[in-house]
């Protein structure tokens, strides 16, 4: 049997350390890593070269690389079953991306949502990095000839722009890359603010009451949905709630894995005060363990820059293998 049929595919994704991460990213990403590692060859960064499209203090984007490490393992990454590593670590990433912006059109670019979506967050700073980030994620996917990149809705259309970068490539170069897939999961891919459910819940809200963190106390995440906006009609229903009650019931479903009917019928003739204390201490306890794991990798440095050590030479080792390839089909004189 041949290496192709029997390689397992290749799924890759990345978290920022920028913030302090929310329930979005939890539900949305870290809490479906862990299962595919039984299915893919994964690769999990922590994405400290995209953080700085924003201005970081540099005290706390250390600090918040160990915390994204260990949120990681504490959702249930194995070091040993898949490669966790900080992006920064594996110089690949910058250089792939310098080659691939050579073959990514400035109207393109131009096109990104985020790009004008942050350029009006942070007038004062409109680099050249916030316009090129795309190309980094491209990169980062690129390297390591991901099949999979586990998104959310908004990142839809930097795949995108990944897929047609690689397909350039190809065109022009012969096959190179592998075109990635995107895989979005059907419940909790997006989880939008507790205080305007009609966006989505942002780790750089300023607005305490609209973003439920991982690492809240549990009295925290309680009140924090107690506040929670709904409506006045107290209908807890999917289909006929205000977007208040279906953001509430996502986040409920997650943690509970009950369906919006089971959900339906658990508060038929209750009101919304008993529905939002059922979601905040479905939402508490199910961080708990999280939490607890959490305090005990933050207590242990040495584990944690023993994984950051280990995951990089792994990654190093696959993303050097793409970027001798595609230095030599450029015509770069390798010694």
């Amino acid at each position: 049997m041949s290496d192709e049929t029997t390689r397992k595919k290749v799924a890759l994704s990345g978290v920022q350390p920028s913030g302090n991460l929310t329930i979005g990213n939890y539900l949305g990403a870290l809490s479906n890593f862990g299962p595919f590692t039984d299915e893919f060859d994964c690769y999990y960064c922590v994405a400290n070269l995209h953080s700085i499209t924003v201005r970081q203090v540099p005290a706390e984007l250390r600090r918040r690389t160990y915390e994204v490490l260990a949120l990681y393992i504490a959702c249930g990454l194995d070091p040993d079953k898949c490669t966790l590593f900080v992006q920064s670590h594996v110089h690949e990433h910058a250089e792939l991306s310098w080659m691939l912006s050579c073959f990514t059109m400035f109207g393109e670019l131009s096109r990104m949502t985020q790009f004008k979506d942050k350029s009006a967050k942070h007038a004062d700073n409109i680099n050249a990095g916030l316009f090129t980030y795309p190309v980094l994620m491209a990169a980062d996917i690129l390297l390591y000839q991901a099949d999979v990149v586990p998104i959310g809705q908004d990142q839809k259309q930097h795949l995108e722009l990944a897929r047609n970068i690689a397909d350039r490539f190809n065109g022009i170069y012969s096959p190179t890359f592998t075109v990635p897939e995107p895989y979005i999961p059907k419940v909790g891919a997006n989880i939008n603010s507790l205080a305007d459910p009609t966006k989505k819940m942002s780790k750089s809200d300023t607005n305490e009451n609209a973003v439920v963190r991982i690492l809240d106390p549990r009295d925290v995440i309680i009140k924090k949905f107690k506040r929670a906006v709904t409506d006045s009609d107290n209908c807890i229903s999917y289909n006929n709630g205000s977007d208040g009650v279906r953001n509430l019931m996502t986040i409920y479903s997650c943690f509970t894995h009950k369906s919006y009917d089971e959900i339906e019928r658990e508060f038929d003739g209750r009101g919304y005060g008993d529905f939002k204390t059922a979601v905040g201490e479905a939402c508490a306890d199910g961080l708990a363990d999280v939490q607890k794991k959490y305090g005990e990798l933050m207590a242990d440095k040495s584990y944690l820059e023993s994984v950051m050590r280990a995951g990089a030479e792994k990654a190093s080792h696959t993303a050097s293998k793409t970027v001798a390839k595609v230095a030599r089909k450029l015509g770069f004189v390798q010694i």
